[in-house]
């Protein structure tokens, strides 16, 4: 197989069920997309960690979901005296490693890529509304079960929740990453418990502490960013090779934050 990193990606958008945005975070960040592809990897984040395994697994091309460098679309220039940027950007260009975002077109294929791949991971194809795929009606449970089935299924090590351990849950509304706040009150409004990556304590978190004043308990489920769409970057390489077929793809765990606990 003699294909460039360039093919790869024109692969991947030709697969695509809605047309790239024109505006979008989506690109290459770093690297030679002209040269040709020896491996692929795809992650939740390209973290040095991720970037030096890549580079021991044979793989030249990163396929990231977040950011490399910080802030949504990757801006560099408020980063020119910051020597962890530099380091990070010689980490890249010393491993020959080149690093392609792809966030906005995964989300707008149908069904959402990330969504896909969750739902795989907790088991829940079966509970998935057709009409609503952010909406699963789950047997009869309590928050706290949901809550470890959600920590056991998709290794969520920072995860929280909000509310009465033995509330009913039933109606769970998932929405992977950290989606605006009102599209996550108005999910919760429509179901029992809500499960999100993150979320604003102080709107969401409010929403959801509300409920219980006034006698109409909700729940609230804080997966952690990472926990909550990495799923769905492993199925990106899943879906990458039945397109490609032959083709090395490694599917390599970012993790969560190892945010420590007092």
């Amino acid at each position: 197989m003699s294909l460039t990193i360039q093919q790869v990606i024109d692969t991947i958008l030709a697969g695509m069920t809605k047309p790239p945005e024109a505006e979008t975070v989506d690109g290459f960040k770093s690297g030679d997309p002209s040269q040709p592809v020896k491996g692929v990897v795809t992650t939740f984040i390209a973290t040095p960690e991720v970037i030096r395994k890549a580079a021991a697994a044979g793989a030249n091309l990163i396929i990231t979901h977040e950011p490399t460098y910080y802030t949504h679309i990757d801006q560099t220039d408020w980063l020119a005296e910051n020597e962890q940027y530099h380091a990070k950007k010689a980490l890249i260009e010393e491993l020959g490693m080149t690093i392609w975002r792809f966030h906005d077109g995964w989300h707008r294929t149908q069904p959402d890529g990330i969504l896909t791949g969750m739902v795989a991971q907790l088991g829940w194809q079966a509970y998935q509304e057709p009409d609503d795929p952010w909406i699963f009606n789950i047997p009869a449970s309590t928050l706290l079960e949901t809550a470890r089935h959600f920590q056991d299924k998709l290794n969520a090590s920072n995860l929280r929740y909000l509310g009465p351990d033995d509330l009913p849950c039933r109606r769970v509304a998932f929405l992977p990453g950290a989606i605006w706040e009102k599209w996550q009150i108005n999910a919760l409004s429509k179901a029992d418990v809500l499960a999100a990556g993150e979320a604003n304590e102080w709107s969401v978190a409010e929403f959801a502490r509300d409920s219980q004043s006034l006698g109409k308990p909700k729940g609230l489920i804080l997966i952690g960013h990472v926990s909550s769409e990495e799923g769905g970057m492993e199925y990106l390489g899943e879906w990458l090779q039945e397109r490609i077929p032959g083709l090395p793809v490694t599917h390599i765990p970012a993790g969560a934050p190892p945010i420590k606990k007092l």
